[in-house]
């Protein structure tokens, strides 16, 4: 697991999150822990390094 840190879309506090390496490409959605809205995550892994990582607001 790589402990990523980024902030929400919709507040804008930092969100500190563990990723999953073991899968090489993932998207997923996680509630924010401060606000509580959806977000979007987008991770990519090559040989367990985070090479890409997106957060995003979903539209409603």
């Amino acid at each position: 697991m790589n402990e990523h840190v980024f902030q929400c879309p919709y507040c804008w506090e930092e969100i500190s999150m563990l990723l999953d390496a073991s899968v090489n490409s993932q998207t997923y959605i996680e509630d924010c822990e401060v606000c509580c809205n959806p977000i979007e995550i987008f991770v990519r892994f090559e040989e367990n390094e985070l090479i890409e990582f997106s957060a995003n607001s979903i539209e409603q």
